[in-house]
């Protein structure tokens, strides 16, 4: 029997494929029956959440537990009021979303539709075509420029029909990172009836003033949106929230398209204690520093070119295939992610992890090369 309805389908969903996450750990470890298997694919925080945020977790189970029938805060005050008071932005300027994914769906419903345009980088998160045609409007992807966003080239793609541009600082895949000056020469010669999404779910691994991008630069661009995320240095991947910060009338509407109650209780209680946790993020910084200077040591004493990253992820030339190399080493019990859906296919990217996970990529990358060498 024909499904007939589905000739009514949205033409936008027809072009798209599903976002592809990385392996589950437990269940590839299982499959493969492997004694030791470490995720070094999605980029999470190897120390997991603030210590802070766990306790409050402890603490608070039981009340936690006896509100389960209850909605949580639709408006998220606790957690626009932390967020108001760290970063000086007023409240009406904050919209939260269940992870950053959430909040590239409103700027894209917000802006796009047939007949409208977006402009994405190269290599850049795969999630901004996805949210750019389930709009049914078109995706302009630029060419990238030494791993990264071409400004300019992005500037010269801007016609008519562009209403919004995604920009990642650091960008994921490929960690390249944009600087204040960069985004402020682009902002000052971007039309300003054009919306800049900039996504930097990774800003707290940056290492380098130069590249402190302040939402006070809202205040001079106000069709600029700045966006950060609770699943990365913060550790709370598996509760899905994310913020950003723009013009309060732009918030305004961003908060009219935003599904109520898109951030559950216990994501806005554990945001609220993580954001605030200095201690936690500067040693997660740390061992991400540690980390990926070990990486590159490695990588340079076994030939292999990598991408500078400002992120907690390195991406690397794997000198073959990346869907062959990403076999081996998840035979060996490391799960990493080919980036060959992301037009390069001879890069796999490794997150950071801890000293001993760090260890063991780097003794199986040992052994790779010297399989590698003795075809």
């Amino acid at each position: 029997m024909k499904n007939s309805f589905l000739e009514n389908l949205n033409q936008g969903v027809l072009g798209l494929k599903p976002y592809e996450p990385g392996l589950p750990l437990e269940h590839t470890q299982k499959k493969l029956g492997l004694e030791k298997m470490i995720k070094l694919a999605s980029n999470e925080n190897p120390l997991g959440p603030s210590p802070k945020a766990l306790a409050v977790l402890q603490e608070k189970s039981n009340s936690l537990s006896s509100e389960l029938n209850r909605y949580p805060d639709g408006n998220a005050y606790d957690l626009k009021e932390a967020i108001s008071k760290k970063y000086k932005v007023n409240m009406n300027q904050i919209t939260i979303g269940n992870g950053s994914n959430d909040l590239i769906e409103f700027v894209s419903r917000c802006f796009l539709g047939t007949g409208k345009k977006a402009i994405y980088s190269q290599h850049g998160f795969a999630i901004y075509p996805l949210a750019i045609k389930a709009t049914g409007a078109l995706p302009i992807k630029s060419k990238a420029k030494n791993w990264g966003h071409d400004l300019e080239l992005m500037l010269d793609l801007v016609d008519d029909q562009t209403k919004l541009i995604f920009i990642a600082s650091p960008n994921n895949p490929t960690g390249t990172a944009k600087t204040l000056l960069e985004i402020k020469d682009f902002l000052n010669n971007l039309p300003d009836d054009i919306l800049v999404f900039l996504d930097q779910a990774y800003y707290e691994y940056i290492e380098g003033s130069e590249f402190d991008i302040p939402f006070s630069l809202i205040d001079d661009h106000p069709n600029l949106v700045i966006s950060r995320s609770f699943s990365k240095a913060h550790g709370l991947a598996a509760l899905r929230l994310g913020f950003c910060i723009s013009n309060s009338e732009l918030s305004d509407y961003l908060n009219r398209v935003r599904q109520p109650f898109n951030a559950n209780s216990l994501a806005l209680e554990l945001g609220k204690i993580a954001l605030l946790d200095k201690n936690h993020i500067d040693k997660s910084v740390r061992i991400n520093s540690v980390g990926m200077e070990k990486a590159k040591k490695t990588f340079i004493n076994l030939n292999y070119s990598f991408i500078e990253s400002w992120g907690n992820f390195i991406s690397f030339d794997a000198k073959q295939d990346s869907d062959v190399a990403f076999q081996y080493f998840l035979e060996k019990g490391v799960i990493l992610r080919s980036l060959k859906v992301y037009e390069m296919p001879q890069h796999l990217r490794v997150s950071i992890g801890t000293e001993e996970e760090m260890d063991f990529f780097l003794q199986v990358l040992e052994d790779y090369e010297k399989e590698l060498s003795q075809k």
